[in-house]
């Protein structure tokens, strides 16, 4: 009997981390591989967070505010490359946990700036050893040279990514897409 889904057994991180490639996406190993170490990366960043009450995502927009201070909301969806109805449910789910506060903006009515409260600040040391463990576990087996190779491969492949994301984006319509932002987009 086949059962649906649901129901069938799952393998652990560790067995789905060396399961073979199937044939049908041979032509994509790389776009594959990606895949396969960002749903790995992002389960264990939910494990950790999980620890001092966080969701993935939310972290970095903590940490824009503890580096960066006060932002506007556009402007940590631009900083994170984030949506809007995103970055809302995230800074609602911040501001109910008692980490973040908003208010309007002294200049722009139409703006609301976003503030890390003082609960936040002890929060700060705990998600700093949260990256540090995720780091480890992510680099920790690569020596120090094959970790900066690896950073480097990384960027050339986000900038690709964020190339072709802008290419696709402005083919879409017509003309009139914006770069998307991000780390590769900016100098």
């Amino acid at each position: 009997m086949i059962r649906p889904d649901s129901e069938a057994p799952r393998p652990d991180a560790a067995e789905a981390a060396h399961m073979p490639m199937p044939p049908s996406v041979q032509a994509g190993r790389m776009a594959h591989a990606i895949f396969r170490v960002a749903r790995l990366h992002r389960m264990l960043a939910g494990q950790l967070l999980r620890r001092v009450g966080l969701h993935p995502g939310q972290e970095l927009v903590m940490m824009q505010l503890w580096d960066l201070g006060p932002q506007r909301q556009i402007d940590l969806i631009r900083l994170l490359g984030s949506d809007a109805a995103t970055m809302t449910r995230t800074i609602k789910r911040l501001e109910h946990a008692g980490f973040v506060r908003r208010r309007p903006s002294p200049t722009d009515k139409r703006a609301t700036i976003i503030e890390p409260t003082e609960a936040s600040l002890a929060l700060r040391h705990q998600v700093d050893e949260v990256w540090a463990e995720l780091e480890e576990c992510t680099a920790g087996g690569l020596p120090e040279e094959r970790q900066a190779e690896a950073v480097q491969v990384l960027e050339l492949i986000e900038a690709s990514l964020a190339l072709a994301a802008t290419r696709h984006a402005h083919r879409e319509t017509g003309g009139q897409a914006a770069p998307p932002e991000g780390r590769a987009g900016r100098t």
